[in-house]
């Protein structure tokens, strides 16, 4: 009964249990942990400069001082940030409740400078009925209010557990700066791969996090600042609440900012500000498009050595499955569903080339 393959199967059963335990245990705090992960590949190479300068034993204060920087470079301006977008989001949610900014009347204005043919077309598709359509904006409108609303009251009641998910994540970033290397060596010996297949994995894994994380970071903040800008100069209410969206927005490749900036040049045009509507396509299409066009390229796609549209299609896949997190899960699932049958491939050719006896 106890036969050795009794008892490997049994164990292999056993560590695949705990395994799966360990990781349901893990789940509530999936997110930090990414992020976690995320940003100790992210400053290692700072880590290991400070290491140099502070002596290779001392690794607890390089951690601390790299610890620190992050907070300084990253998450104080971030958390400035988004203090003043949630003002910007509670001035911009009373002036839609109180009709001051109604857009009911921006898409009658839009509806009452179209031309015949364009009238025509509406009805054609059953959309000249305006008053209807008036009608359905404003309950979606007022739906919007209630769900920015119900959205604050939610954000008040789990700012609990954001605080402990937020501490996590700094707490798991500090050992991971300090101790990663060594992990990184354990992990490398308990994969039940080919010590080559294995340095192979973990680096495209480590690479494709910090060419996803930085790459679409700077993408984002470089589109929503220009798109921020550009609403400011041309005297769009709201313009670091709209930058800030479109940064969010940016993250899917190709057409993020293009939903907010559009339909305000839409506005403008159709209202007869021809200058601004034209200023603004000039700087969606042939700014805030060549970011995207050059910098993602360069950025994400040389590093990770993935193709653009498997890019776009796995970011936008993880974004729908995972949330904000999806950018990144997204491509390094891709990147690493690509290295692992390049070696399937490779290893076959092998075994083919290799001589029978």
């Amino acid at each position: 009964m106890n036969s050795p393959q009794l008892q490997r199967g049994f164990f292999l059963f056993l560590l695949a249990a705990v395994t799966v335990a360990f990781v349901w245990i893990l789940m509530p705090f999936f997110g930090a942990v990414l992020w976690g992960v995320a940003l100790a590949i992210l400053f290692t190479p700072l880590y290991k400069r400070l290491l140099n300068k502070f002596g290779n034993r001392r690794r607890t204060p390089a951690a601390l001082a790299t610890l620190a920087l992050v907070l300084v470079i990253v998450i104080i301006p971030l958390s400035m940030i988004a203090v003043t977008l949630v003002q910007d989001v509670v001035l911009v949610t009373q002036r839609i409740r109180s009709g001051e900014l109604n857009f009911v009347n921006y898409f009658q204005q839009i509806v009452g400078a179209l031309p015949g043919w364009a009238t025509n077309l509406l009805d054609r598709f059953g959309l000249g009925n305006f008053e209807a359509i008036l009608e359905k904006l404003s309950a979606g409108a007022a739906q919007g209010s209630q769900m920015l609303a119900a959205q604050a009251v939610s954000i008040g009641q789990n700012t609990f557990d954001f605080l402990v998910s937020f501490f996590v994540m700094l707490y798991l970033l500090f050992f991971l700066l300090r101790d990663g290397a060594d992990l990184s060596k354990t992990i490398r010996e308990a994969v039940p791969l080919a010590r080559p297949h294995t340095h192979y994995l973990l680096n495209k894994f480590t690479t494709v996090i910090r060419a996803t994380v930085k790459g679409n970071v700077v993408v984002a903040a470089v589109q929503g600042t220009i798109g921020g800008l550009a609403f400011w100069a041309l005297g769009v209410q709201g313009a670091l609440l709209w930058g800030v969206v479109m940064a969010f927005l940016s993250l899917l490749p190709a057409v993020g900012a293009a939903l907010i900036w559009g339909p305000v040049a839409i506005y403008f045009l159709a209202t007869g500000a021809i200058v601004k509507g034209l200023a603004l396509v000039f700087v969606g299409v042939f700014v805030i498009g060549l970011v995207d066009n050059l910098l993602r390229p360069i950025l994400v796609g040389k590093d990770t050595q993935m193709p653009d549209y498997i890019v776009l299609i796995s970011t936008i896949g993880g974004m729908a499955l995972f949330g904000i997190s999806g950018f990144v899960i997204g491509p390094v699932v891709a990147a690493l569903f690509m290295a692992v049958w390049g070696l399937f491939m490779a290893s076959n050719e092998e075994d083919g080339n290799a001589p029978r006896t």
